[in-house]
């Protein structure tokens, strides 16, 4: 290979000699029109589970190269895990105009207020440092919307070049994808997604109109999300694939709620309040005696009522962790990050969070 060839699906370079590093594609593979690398063709065509080679460090690496530029930065936060998406915070990265987009606004049930959400997105970045120019929501699967984002990025940029950046499974390349559908339609140049961390594993450029370039980066896992503490063949299950649909259950003090095995809401004291459960689909919250909740686990962790996920894959899992919050206020968010999140109805409850002890829960005020 006398010339670097570029895999169009995770945008590292390619190489033919060996099969057991990141950008191995057989010789036969560089006859083709686009060319990806092995890794990203099992991927899209098997649904193979990859590896992640690309580390912390390595994206801080990368991010080197976005604080040396003068482009406008668009972060990509999910908003069914605000807490899981917050990318680390570099104050060399404070000179580049910043824009956040909310995506996967589809996913929270249809009576959220838009305007709410976007000032309750706003105070959440600023409060962790964070100055955006503009906030935006979005479903990165409808290309109405996709199609009104890249057309607010076009307007703010003034020219500059713009890096797409955010954690693990935000949908930063499905966003790319939608774009690249529209503008140039062929489907052979779409990036490699898929629901695992680690696909993307460098810069992607895509072209613009003026000369200048849109890079889809690689996402890391937040240390504080549930992909560090499940098996990756799992991880599909704490992705939400419609509308959630919220749970609500009137407790009485001394009762327990468990989220399949990875989780576990002991009511301890108070007065009987409601608790709302917003959950993807496969976890189906289940209420007992906070007497009886220990023995329950022991039992039948991994198994029908609490599963996901399976009893192979918690051996995989960290052990749960007890952390005990006072609930201060009314409509109170209890979040554990990549999961989900309960909202205690009023102040006064002394609640017990079981989550993987890697996990750090958080209390909100209550977003719906």
């Amino acid at each position: 290979m006398n010339q670097q060839i570029i895999c169009s699906g995770c945008g590292i370079p390619v190489q033919t000699k060996d099969s057991d590093n990141p950008g191995y594609a057989p010789k036969a593979a560089l006859e083709r029109d686009v060319i990806v690398c092995q890794r990203c063709y099992r991927l899209t065509h098997y649904n193979e589970v990859p590896d992640v080679p690309l580390t912390d460090k390595d994206f801080d690496k990368l991010l080197d190269d976005v604080s040396k530029s003068d482009a406008l930065v668009v972060m990509i936060v999910d908003l069914f895990d605000v807490e899981g998406s917050w990318m680390m915070k570099r104050k060399d990265l404070n000179h580049l105009p910043l824009v956040i987009v909310g995506n996967k606004f589809d996913l929270l049930p249809h009576s959220v207020n838009e305007n709410k959400i976007k000032l309750w997105l706003k105070k959440e970045a600023m409060k962790r440092g964070y100055k955006p120019e503009k906030i935006d929501l979005m479903s990165a699967n409808k290309k109405a919307d996709v199609m009104r984002i890249a057309a607010m990025i076009d307007q703010v940029r003034n020219g500059k070049d713009v890096y797409i950046i955010g954690s693990a499974n935000v949908g930063k390349s499905t966003f790319i994808n939608q774009i690249i559908r529209a503008f140039d339609g062929d489907e052979d140049q779409l990036i490699t997604t898929s629901i695992y961390p680690g696909t993307t594993l460098a810069f992607i450029d895509l072209p613009l109109d003026d000369g200048s370039k849109m890079y889809d980066t690689p996402g890391i896992i937040n240390p504080n999300q549930m992909y560090r503490s499940i098996p990756q063949k799992e991880m599909k299950l704490l992705q939400p694939k419609r509308e959630i649909k919220p749970i609500v259950f009137q407790l009485k003090e001394e009762q327990t709620l468990f989220i399949g095995s990875l989780a576990r809401f002991d009511f301890v004291s108070g007065e009987a309040n409601h608790f709302v459960c917003y959950f993807p689909e496969k976890f189906t919250p289940h209420r007992t005696k906070l007497s009886q909740a220990d023995d329950l686990y022991a039992r039948h962790k991994g198994e029908t009522i609490l599963s996901p996920p399976s009893k192979e894959a918690l051996e995989e899992v960290p052990p749960l962790k007890a952390e005990t919050f006072t609930i201060a206020h009314d409509k109170t968010d209890i979040v554990i990050p990549g999961l989900g999140w309960v909202t205690v109805g009023h102040k006064g409850a002394v609640v017990t969070v079981h989550a993987p002890e890697n996990i750090k829960v958080t209390l909100r005020e209550a977003i719906i």
